[in-house]
């Protein structure tokens, strides 16, 4: 990295020792498990120079766009709408939850027994070591599980421009009117945040961006489904990943780049792994960067990744918002509409989620399903037990997999993952 990135940083208020040692562990790890696979697809080195720059030239065109006047908000959910962030000219950014980083300092605001997801959230804001969060003017938070919300109680004191936005618990009617009215706040504190009004002909463009960055890892997915598969599962979760960081228009062509290599890779009948390899759809927590972990287990064994039914997957992009509305607030109806279809595990009942799975594992022609919990996830670990057993019942493969972001559990988990390959071939 650059000195320059260095002064960044150091403007920024990390900690520069820190975030050194945080940088060298990815890079090695990057190295390790993603350059180091074979025959991946040419277009994946946009992707690997993203990755190379996350906390460099992504995180200076942030800054850039803040000293021309734009507002950077950052949000750790998919609930919320990136479409209203792009209407008022701002620009959404997803923050650092995938890895361990300063556990003891986040556990004398948390309990122990909080899921790793969260403690990362607070381990990278108290460790100072993630320069988007630094970099945000607005913060979102949303009320999700129970963990969430009592925990942004204490995350609003660590920032000085925390949004906290109402989650419904039910898909019941009442519960679209309150998704609605969090979507309307939101549109005004944007508003407020930007100084820009936000009209029917600025939310159409910002719905249009998004849905054309959905649109791109749509084809993706389905390119998934040939065998031999084109990408290895951790090239496509990576793709997932930048999503949330990348400049939208910049990634959607990128990654329509890569599906115009794929579909060649596919007509030559070239893949990454050997036809016949066994297939795993991968369900459950969102796996943000850098947590590889899973992937890297579950490809090391043999088999490869087809789909991953996650918040850092299908889940956040199977589904477009329609813009044929002519005004605001049936635009805004079509956005809360979109968004009501998410099948986080928040709601209860849930039936969708089970449904999706079922559609996944066919669409990608999968052999069987890794269930991926992080420990006290109370939503989808409870949620993994009837899916294993509706899934079972069908005549579907099912693991159960409860791992956090640390390494010490690697050799277990290898062991039981090598024994469910073995049980689809």
């Amino acid at each position: 990295m650059s000195e320059d990135y260095r002064k960044m940083w150091e403007g920024l208020g990390l900690d520069l020792a820190a975030h050194d040692a945080l940088l060298s562990v990815l890079g090695q790890g990057y190295q390790q498990l993603f350059l180091s696979q074979k025959n991946r697809p040419a277009g994946m080195g946009y992707f690997d120079f993203v990755m190379s720059e996350v906390h460099g030239l992504r995180v200076k065109e942030l800054l850039d766009a803040k000293a021309a006047g734009r507002k950077v908000i950052g949000a750790f959910c998919l609930f919320v709408p990136e479409e209203i962030v792009l209407a008022a000219d701002g620009v959404m950014v997803g923050l650092c939850t995938g890895a361990d980083f300063a556990t003891e300092k986040a556990e004398e605001l948390l309990p122990r027994n909080t899921c790793a997801l969260i403690k990362s959230m607070f381990g990278f804001k108290l460790g100072r070591v993630c320069p988007y969060m630094e970099s945000c003017d607005m913060i979102v938070g949303e009320n999700t599980c129970d963990g969430k919300k009592k925990a942004y109680e204490s995350f609003g004191a660590l920032v000085d421009n925390l949004y906290v936005m109402d989650m419904p618990q039910m898909k019941s009617p009442q519960g679209r009117d309150l998704l609605k009215s969090e979507y309307y706040r939101f549109l005004k504190a944007v508003e407020e945040l930007t100084g820009v009004t936000i009209d029917a002909a600025r939310l159409k463009k910002g719905i249009a961006v998004v849905n054309n960055k959905r649109k791109a890892v749509q084809r993706l997915a389905k390119l998934r489904a040939a065998d031999p598969a084109p990408i290895s599962g951790l090239d496509a979760l990576l793709v997932n990943q930048i999503f949330f960081y990348d400049d939208p228009v910049r990634f959607t062509a990128s990654v329509n780049a890569l599906c115009d290599e794929l579909e060649q890779r596919i007509t030559k009948n070239e893949g990454v792994f050997a036809a016949g390899t066994p297939r795993i759809l991968m369900a459950g927590c969102p796996m943000a960067v850098p947590n590889w972990k899973v992937p890297a287990i579950v490809e090391g064994s043999g088999a490869v990744i087809v789909g991953e039914e996650s918040c850092i997957g299908e889940r956040g992009t199977r589904t477009l918002v329609k813009d044929s509305a002519p005004d605001l607030y049936g635009l805004m109806d079509a956005i809360t509409d979109r968004y009501f279809t998410i099948d986080c595990a928040i709601f209860t009942p849930n039936p969708s989620r089970t449904e999706h799975i079922h559609e996944m594992k066919s669409a990608c022609k999968a052999d069987g399903v890794i269930h991926y919990g992080l420990p006290f996830c109370q939503p989808y670990q409870m949620e993994a037990i009837p899916i294993e057993k509706k899934l079972t019942a069908n005549g579907i493969p099912v693991m159960r997999l409860e791992t956090d972001y640390s390494s010490e559990d690697a050799g277990q988990l290898k062991t039981r993952v090598e024994a469910f390959v073995e049980l689809l071939k």
